[in-house]
């Protein structure tokens, strides 16, 4: 009788430990949903990331606008990429074909073996033109030939030296040299020359100081304006500059001449001597 009850007992406690371990797995499961869920949590992350590669795709396209926008002022062939539907057309000899439509244009192209170029996109319809390799080649050259004819230049410097009356040979040749400087980049040169205290100089020794300073720059550097009486003659002052491209080739011309003169002359002499002689 008590072997039964402890076989009932032991059944009972077998049962009762797997309704507690399958309650054990309910919970756990439920515990778990929301995470097996997490793709559809995880949508709202989703989106985001989306809208972040938007934005970051339209910033890109902004640059790509630039880019192109950059490249499509460079003389160069268009190919088939003709973005506007109607075009105004002329031909490798400067004709006007007026307008025409794009597929026009690209049949045009194939016929003749031509390539197409851009020429004035601000008008409307956009003005094109078709040219042959070569012609865009020698295009090119020219445009090269022209950009190194008229340099683009900033705006000029104007550097600003006040000097003594009564400086130095050695602080003078310092100076000289910072000046020759600031003329090699092109830069305005303005120098005060101030009379030194307890010195009595006049104003031809003090302009003189401005024609030793531009003496050690023969062919390099001339007045923009001239030594004038300033702070109520109390100074002079005088604006250096570099010489432009047409007076350095007077000046380079003026010393070619001068020394044939002399050579010339020194030949003339050679031969008076030696008749002379005879």
């Amino acid at each position: 009788m008590a072997a039964l009850f402890l076989k009932r007992l032991t059944l009972q406690t077998v049962k009762s430990e797997n309704s507690c371990i399958r309650c054990f797995g309910k919970h756990i499961l439920q515990k778990t949903a929301p995470a097996q869920s997490s793709p559809i949590a995880s949508a709202p992350r989703l989106s985001f990331l989306i809208h972040a590669k938007a934005f970051s795709t339209a910033e890109d396209t902004q640059n790509e606008g630039k880019k192109t926008k950059k490249n499509k002022t460079a003389f160069s062939n268009v190919g088939r990429k003709i973005s506007q539907r109607i075009i105004h057309l002329f031909d490798e000899k400067g004709n006007d074909l007026g307008n025409m439509h794009r597929a026009n244009v690209i049949r045009l192209m194939d016929e003749r073996d031509l390539r197409l170029v851009q020429r004035n996109t601000s008008t409307e319809p956009a003005e094109y033109q078709l040219m042959t390799g070569l012609q865009i080649l020698q295009e090119r050259q020219r445009l090269r030939e022209m950009e190194k004819a008229n340099p683009k230049t900033g705006p000029t410097l104007r550097k600003e030296l006040i000097l003594s009356s009564n400086i130095g040979q050695h602080d003078l040749d310092t100076k000289t040299k910072q000046i020759q400087q600031w003329i090699k980049k092109k830069h305005l040169v303005q120098i005060t020359i101030k009379k030194g205290k307890n010195i009595d100089v006049s104003e031809n020794e003090m302009e003189e100081i401005f024609h030793q300073i531009l003496q050690t720059m023969p062919g390099i550097a001339t007045f923009s304006s001239r030594p004038q009486a300033v702070q109520g003659g109390k100074a002079l002052m005088c604006v250096l500059r570099a010489l432009s491209k047409n007076e350095e080739k007077a000046y380079k011309e003026t010393q070619e001449t001068q020394e044939r003169d002399t050579l010339n002359k020194d030949h003339g002499n050679d031969k008076e001597s030696n008749v002379l002689h005879q």
